[in-house]
């Protein structure tokens, strides 16, 4: 027995036009996550869309049903919370919010595959808050911003090791120093700084085991992945038997990194210099917001771009 679905259809051509967008965004707001209503109108309620994408954000479906001449119906889904783009993907397309995430303390890369509605509500974050200033940052026709998400798969694992592995050799040596001087010089009357050691050396510790296998394991077998793609060639099963387990490993791994940067910035209150802040203290401290950020980008490069289109490579080419 089939069963068929009923959906509530609004015909927009019997109301006055003032009341038309109106009507429609209160229909919109009366359903729940994964209910829909149809909208009849007379010509294409396109401009409809870019409104109640601006004003309510990425929470809905919006798919064609009619497409005139002379009739028009749209189905306009809302999503649940699981269905929404992830906070990884949003950065994926627009790397610039990610400045919007971090100032409300939302994790794009660690935390990246929940939802923007699922992480206000665990913080107690007004949504509309965040979307409003997503909306606002310029068009992204001006603004140059690298599209990592179009790049070759083998390239991109490359410019992870050139620039962002590269970088962290270069910094961890640099912050030792400046973390253990300012503990030591300043620790008595700023206990906090030996916390801040201790993380730091922490995440030090992490990386320098987590970037060699990312190098010498993870990363050539995602070549190769991409090489038999490009060549419409079969691979056999690599010795990890699937790249998800190295992924796995790899995530967690991310994920105990980003933990200790982010105690380092509570503990020292999003880094705020006191008074007696020398310059070796001024120097570490803003060292380590470079840090910070650049393994933030360098971890969201892999968690939503490099790792899961190698796990799609993966599905293609055993």
């Amino acid at each position: 027995m089939t069963i068929t679905e009923t959906i509530d259809t609004l015909d927009v051509t019997q109301l006055e036009p003032r009341m038309k967008h109106p009507t429609i965004f209160e229909w919109f707001d009366a359903r729940k996550g994964g209910e829909a209503f149809i909208i009849h109108n007379d010509h294409d309620p396109k401009p409809l869309y870019y409104q109640l994408l601006g004003e309510r954000g990425n929470i809905f479906k919006w798919e064609y049903l009619l497409q005139g001449p002379e009739i028009w119906e749209v189905k306009i889904s809302k999503l649940t919370p699981s269905e929404e783009e992830s906070i990884g993907e949003l950065v994926a397309k627009d790397y610039r919010k990610a400045q919007v995430f971090k100032k409300y303390g939302i994790d794009f890369c660690c935390g990246g595959k929940k939802s923007l509605t699922q992480v206000c509500e665990e913080k107690g974050i007004n949504p509309e808050l965040v979307e409003k200033e997503l909306e606002a940052l310029p068009d992204t026709s001006t603004v140059a911003e690298t599209d990592f998400a179009s790049w070759d798969q083998s390239f991109l694992a490359d410019y992870i090791v050139n620039i962002h592995h590269k970088y962290v050799r270069e910094a961890i040596p640099a912050l030792r120093e400046y973390t253990t001087k300012i503990a030591r010089v300043h620790g008595a009357r700023h206990p906090e700084l030996i916390d801040v050691l201790r993380h730091f050396n922490n995440v030090a510790q992490e990386l320098e085991s987590h970037m060699p296998k990312e190098e010498l394991v993870l990363f050539p077998y995602i070549k190769q992945l991409n090489e038999a793609k490009q060549q419409g060639k079969k691979m056999s099963a690599p010795s990890f038997g699937s790249i998800q387990n190295p992924i796995n490993m790899m995530e967690m791994e991310h994920e105990a990194a980003g933990s200790e940067l982010e105690s380092i910035r509570t503990i020292t209150q999003d880094y705020a210099l006191p008074a007696d802040a020398c310059a070796t203290y001024q120097v570490a401290f803003a060292k380590l917001q470079e840090f910070e950020d650049d393994l933030f980008r360098h971890i969201h490069l892999e968690n939503n771009i490099l790792f899961p289109r190698a796990i799609e490579m993966e599905k293609e080419v055993l």
